[in-house]
C-alpha cells in the first residue's frame, strides 16, 4: 500500500516533459540537495524539472542513511529548507516517537522539533510532497548522455532515451558531478598532497595501528583489497577516495523482518581475513564489526565500522568510481552489492563464524517496510566522495578551522572533518594498516562561501554545484553531509530563481540581493547571527 502512495504522489508530482515546456531551471539529481535546489528555485517563482537517475527521489536520506548527523554538528546551524524538512518530518511520527530507541539513545524529541533521526520511506514521503506542493516536474530513470554547450553557455542536454532539454539555468545535484564534468568545466577527484594547500591532514595518513592479518596468500602474492606498503609517502596526494558501502536498514522485529538469505553471488572467500580474525577473537560482538545506530521503531542501520578488521567497506573496490563511466559504476554498485548481501550470510551462516556471533546477526533482518521494490535493499551505494569542482573559490582546511568568516557566506556549516580509511596496507605477510582516517572536532561553525557552488566565469557561465563543489579533499571531509548539501541546495535553488527574474547569471548576482534573499526564507548566513551554539548530542557514531 505505501507504494502504491507513493507511486500516486510521484505521478502527482509530475512527468517526463520535453524541450519546449519552457523551463526556467533543470536540476539534474534528485538527491536531497538537489530536492532542496528544485523546491527552492520553484518557491521562487520559476519553472523547474528535476531529473533522477534511479527510480525513486531522496539519494542516501531515501537509501537508509537516516540521519542529519547531528550528533557532529551545531544543530541550530541546520537552517532554512533544510531545517523546514526535518521539521516536517517530525510531525510525521507519533508523539511517543523517543521513546521507541531501542539502545539508551536518550533522544530529546518532542512534537515541533526537527526530526534528525528518520526512516526512509517517511523521507521520500516528505520529498515528494514538498515537490508536489511547489509543483516540480520530475523524470525518473534518466541519465546524462550529452551536455550541449556554446559560447560559455549550456543550452541543452540530452538524456540517454535522446530526448532534449533545455533551461537558462542548471543545477548539478549528482553526487558524481556529471553535469559539472561533461560540460567542460575543471574537477579533480582523490587527495590533495600537504604541499598543494598547505593542509595538515591532507595527502597520505599512517597514522592507525597495524593490525594482525593474513595479507598475502599460498603463493605469497598480495590478497585482494590490500596496497603495498613501498613508496608511500606521508602527506603525500594520489586518486583515491574514502570507502564506499551501503546503509541497509535492518530490524529484529519478526513481523517485519526478511531473513538475510544466500545471496546468488556469495563467494565465502571474500571473507577469509573475516575468518580468520573470529577464529582468534571469538568474543567479538557484532557491534564490533559493524555499526548499528537505532534508528526507532524497531529499525536500525548497518554502517561500515572504521575500527573493525573487516567491516562493509571495500578498500580500493571504488578506484574507479568517481570518473568512470555508467557501466563500470554500476559493475562497483552490483560488486558492493554482493559483498554487502555475502558479509551479512557469512556472518550468519559459516562455519568459522562463533555461534554467540551468528545469533546475534540472525537476530536481525532487512526491514520488509523499506526499500519495498527493491527486495528490501537500498536504491543508492553511499559515495561519500567522487568528483570536485575546481571553481572561483577552493574551500580548504584553514577555512574551516581558522579563517571562517566570508564575504559572501550564504549558510554555515559545522561538521567535523570526518574521512573513513582510504586503503588497506598490507605492512608484512601477517600485518596491515588502515590509511586515511581523518577525524577532527570542529567547535564552531564556519561560514562556506557562495564562490563554492560557482565554476569560473570564463569555464560556464550558467551552471551551479552545490554538490560536488569546489573544495579540497580536506574540506570535503566536513561539506560532505546531506543536511549541509540541502542547505547549499536551497542557496543554488534561490540564486536560480533570482538570476531567471533579473536576467543574469550565477556569478553576476547581486551578494546583498542573494542574502537578503536567502535570510527572508529562514536561511542563518553569518556565525554572529547563529546565537548561543546548541550541544553535540549525546551519541558518538563516528562512522558517518
Amino acid at each position: 500500500m505505501r507504494l502504491v502512495i507513493l507511486l500516486i504522489i510521484a505521478l502527482l508530482a509530475g512527468c517526463a516533459q520535453s524541450s519546449d515546456s519552457g523551463y526556467d531551471v533543470v536540476v539534474y539529481g534528485g538527491t536531497p540537495s538537489g530536492i532542496i535546489s528544485a523546491v527552492s528555485a520553484a518557491r521562487g517563482g520559476a519553472k523547474v524539472l528535476l531529473i533522477e537517475q534511479k527510480g525513486h527521489v531522496g539519494g542516501m536520506s531515501t537509501s537508509g542513511l537516516n540521519t542529519a548527523e547531528s550528533e557532529h554538528m551545531i544543530n541550530n546551524a541546520i537552517t532554512g529548507i533544510a531545517r523546514e524538512f526535518y521539521v516536517r518530518l517530525g510531525e510525521k511520527v507519533p508523539s511517543n516517537y523517543a521513546e521507541t530507541f531501542q539502545l539508551g539513545r536518550k533522544l530529546n524529541f518532542k512534537k515541533g522539533d526537527p526530526l534528525f533521526f528518520f526512516e526512509s520511506h517517511l523521507a521520500e514521503e516528505e520529498y515528494l510532497e514538498m515537490l508536489k506542493e511547489s509543483g516540480v516536474d520530475i523524470i525518473y530513470n534518466r541519465y546524462l548522455d550529452q551536455v550541449l554547450v556554446a559560447d560559455g553557455e549550456i543550452s541543452g542536454i540530452i538524456l540517454d532515451d535522446g530526448s532534449n532539454v533545455e533551461a537558462s539555468l542548471f543545477i548539478d545535484c549528482t553526487y558524481e558531478g556529471d553535469l559539472m564534468a561533461q560540460s567542460g568545466v575543471t574537477y579533480t577527484w582523490g587527495r590533495e598532497s600537504m604541499d598543494k594547500y598547505g593542509e595538515s591532514y591532507a595527502g597520505v595518513r599512517l597514522i592507525d595501528d597495524t593490525l594482525a592479518g593474513r595479507t598475502v596468500d599460498s603463493n605469497g602474492d598480495l590478497l585482494p583489497y590490500f596496497s603495498k606498503y613501498d613508496k608511500l609517502e606521508p602527506g603525500t596526494g594520489d586518486k583515491r577516495v574514502m570507502t564506499y558501502n551501503f546503509r541497509p536498514t535492518m530490524t529484529r522485529v519478526d513481523s517485519n523482518k526478511v531473513p538475510v538469505t544466500r545471496p546468488e553471488n556469495y563467494n565465502p572467500s571474500r571473507y577469509q581475513m573475516l575468518g580468520d580474525y573470529l577464529q582468534k577473537n571469538p568474543e567479538t560482538n557484532l557491534g564490533e564489526l559493524i555499526g548499528i545506530y537505532d534508528r526507532g521503531h524497531g529499525k536500525f542501520e548497518f554502517n561500515n565500522r572504521q575500527h573493525s578488521s573487516i567491516s562493509l567497506g571495500i578498500f580500493d573496490g571504488n578506484l574507479d568510481y568517481p570518473d568512470g563511466s555508467y557501466e563500470r559504476r554500476e559493475e562497483i554498485y552490483q560488486d558492493y552489492k554482493d559483498y554487502t548481501l555475502g558479509y551479512l550470510y557469512y556472518l550468519g551462516h559459516d562455519d568459522r563464524v562463533p555461534q554467540r556471533l551468528k545469533d546475534q546477526m540472525l537476530s536481525f533482518g532487512f526491514a520488509k517496510d523499506e526499500f519495498v521494490d527493491n527486495d528490501n535493499f537500498p536504491y543508492y551505494l553511499y559515495i561519500r566522495e567522487a568528483r570536485r569542482m575546481i571553481g572561483k573559490y577552493v574551500l580548504t582546511q584553514h577555512d574551516i578551522l581558522n579563517n571562517r568568516s566570508k564575504n559572501d557566506a550564504v549558510t554555515l556549516g559545522s561538521h567535523w572533518i570526518d574521512s573513513h580509511h582510504v586503503q588497506r596496507i598490507a605492512v608484512t605477510d601477517s600485518t596491515f594498516t588502515n590509511e586515511g582516517r581523518i577525524w577532527h572536532t570542529v567547535t564552531e561553525p564556519f561560514e562556506i562561501p557562495y564562490r563554492v557552488i560557482l565554476p569560473k566565469s570564463d569555464e560556464l557561465k550558467n551552471l551551479i554545484v552545490p554538490v560536488c563543489a569546489s573544495l579540497s579533499h580536506v574540506a570535503w571531509c566536513s561539506y560532505r553531509l546531506e543536511s549541509t548539501w540541502m542547505q547549499m541546495g536551497h542557496v543554488a535553488g534561490t540564486a536560480a530563481a533570482l538570476c531567471v527574474k533579473s536576467k543574469k547569471f550565477p556569478y553576476e548576482l547581486d551578494y546583498q540581493k542573494l542574502a537578503r534573499q536567502l535570510t527572508e526564507e529562514g536561511m542563518i548566513l553569518k556565525n554572529a547571527d547563529l546565537g548561543p551554539y546548541d550541544d553535540y548530542e549525546n551519541g558518538a557514531e563516528d562512522d558517518s
